[in-house]
């Protein structure tokens, strides 16, 4: 049994279209939200904000907590438990490099994301947008008193939506 994958992510609008990342995921080119792990001594607002940076070279201010998300992985029943947060784009330097297993980034409309759910990394990239849009925000206390969440991800997986 793998233990539970905790991440963060950053659902980013700008101009009706939405900050996505294109990256290598077992062999395929998928696309995604930004985000990643959390660093220790990290907040998970933290974390969003250099892990937009990294995968995509652009700047972000971290906003409300969307939700948190538990993905089982079919096959192998590894569990991924996401973070999301609205995060406000600020700005790209196009000349940053990005992670390395990042192919490019893309700023796609909701509608072409609906048409592409087969490349999509998992089935809450589109949930998380679709929760954005309906205006659903969790309270950030939540989390507060599960600090650092790291060792607290059965406190956190308590609280999840499962997609």
């Amino acid at each position: 049994m793998y233990p539970t994958d905790l991440t963060v992510s950053a659902v980013i609008e700008y101009d009706g279209s939405y900050l996505l990342i294109e990256e290598y995921s077992m062999g395929d080119v998928v696309i995604n939200q930004p985000g990643g792990h959390i660093e220790a001594g990290e907040s998970p607002e933290e974390a969003v904000i250099r892990e937009v940076r990294e995968e995509t070279g652009c700047d972000v201010s971290c906003g409300e907590l969307i939700g948190v998300y538990l993905w089982i992985h079919p096959q192998t029943r590894q569990q991924f438990l996401r973070l999301v947060f609205v995060a406000e784009y600020l700005g790209c330097d196009e000349s940053r490099s990005l992670d390395h297993n990042i192919v490019r980034r893309r700023w796609i409309a909701r509608s072409d994301i609906e048409g592409r759910r087969n490349d999509l990394r998992t089935p809450v990239v589109l949930r998380c947008i679709r929760d954005y849009e309906a205006g659903k925000r969790q309270s950030d206390a939540m989390l507060t008193g599960m600090l650092p969440l790291q060792n607290n991800v059965d406190a956190v997986l308590a609280n999840a939506d499962l997609v």
